[in-house]
C-alpha cells in the first residue's frame, strides 16, 4: 500500500481552510502515539533550556510538529526542511497567514548533505531516519550542526516489529520504508560514530500502542488505500474507536516497555 500517498490525500483534504489544518494537526496529536511521546521530550526540553532556541525539524512533512514547537515558546526559531517541495510551499503559506513566518521558515533539504554547522539547540526528526539509506551521513550532519551542549531527538520504528514487520520474510505495510527499523544497539553505534557522547534510547508502541496504532492508523489507512469512499466513513470508525485509542496512548506514554515497534532516541552534544 502506498501509504504516503494517502497521508497525502488526508493532508490536501484538510488544507482547504486554515482552521482545517489546525484541526488536522489537533487530530494527528491525539491519534499519532509516536507524538504524544515526542511531545513529552519537547516539554521536558523546554524545562531543561533557555526560553530562546534555535530549532531544526529535519524532515518536517505537513508541519506537525514545527507547528507545536512554535506554539511553545515566542523565541524559539525553526528551521524547517523536507525533500517535497509542494509541502514546503504550503507550510511557508499557512505559516506566513498565522503571523509566523519571521521565526518559522520551510525549505528544501537533502538530509544526506544539509549541515550548518554550530546553529541548532535543537533538531528533531520523527519518522523519517527509517527512509533515508545513508543515514551515517545524515547522523554526521546532525551532530555538525548543533550547537555544544544541543540535542538530537528521533523517532524511528524499531527491529521488533517496527514498519509492521515481524518475520524476514514479511513485506512492510509502508511500502515507502528503506529499513523495517532499528535495534538500539545498531542506532547507538551509528550516533556515537557520528560524534554523540552521550545516547538515551527507550522503547515506544509498547503493547497498548500496538493496539492503539493498528486501530487508529493501520486499519484506516488500509480501507482508504483500497478506495476513497472509505472518507465518508472515517468519522463514524473514528467515534467508535476513538476513546479506546486516547487510553491506550496514555498507557503507552505513561510506561516502561520491555519492547517495542518504536524507538525514541536522544543524543546529546558535549
Amino acid at each position: 500500500m502506498q501509504y504516503d500517498k494517502v497521508k497525502t490525500s488526508l493532508g490536501t483534504a484538510f488544507n482547504k481552510h486554515p482552521l482545517f489544518r489546525i484541526l488536522f494537526y489537533k487530530m494527528l496529536d491525539l491519534l499519532l502515539l509516536r507524538a504524544w511521546h515526542v511531545r513529552k521530550e519537547i516539554r521536558r526540553f523546554r524545562k531543561n533550556k533557555a526560553a530562546e532556541a534555535a530549532i531544526l525539524d529535519a524532515g518536517a512533512g505537513f508541519g506537525q510538529y514545527t507547528y507545536f514547537l512554535s506554539n511553545r515558546s515566542s523565541a524559539y526559531h525553526i528551521t524547517a526542511v523536507d525533500v517535497k517541495q509542494e509541502q514546503i510551499d504550503d507550510c511557508n503559506a499557512f505559516f506566513s497567514r498565522r503571523g509566523l513566518s519571521g521565526r518559522v521558515n520551510f525549505q528544501y533539504a537533502d538530509l544526506t548533505t544539509f549541515s550548518k554547522t554550530g546553529s541548532y539547540d535543537l533538531v528533531i526528526s520523527i519518522d523519517v531516519m527509517e527512509h533515508i539509506e545513508d543515514d551515517r551521513a545524515v547522523f554526521r550532519n546532525f551532530f555538525q550542526s548543533l550547537k555544544p551542549g544541543g540535542m538530537l531527538l528521533i523517532s524511528t520504528p524499531s527491529d521488533q516489529g517496527g514498519s509492521d514487520v515481524h518475520d524476514h520474510s514479511e513485506n512492510s505495510f509502508i511500502e515507502e520504508h528503506v529499513r523495517d527499523g532499528y535495534s538500539m544497539d545498531d542506532i547507538r553505534e551509528k550516533l556515537t560514530s557520528a560524534g554523540f557522547q552521550k545516547v538515551e534510547t527507550r522503547y515506544t508502541y509498547g503493547t497498548p500502542g500496538q493496539i492503539s496504532w493498528a486501530l487508529s492508523m493501520k486499519y484506516p489507512m488500509l480501507l482508504l488505500g483500497f478506495s476513497r469512499i472509505f472518507f465518508i466513513l472515517l468519522p463514524f470508525y473514528y467515534l467508535v474507536t476513538f476513546p479506546f485509542c486516547i487510553l491506550l496512548n496514555l498507557m503507552d506514554v505513561s510506561g516502561n516497555h520491555a519492547s517495542g515497534t518504536g524507538l525514541l532516541v536522544k543524543a546529546f552534544k558535549a
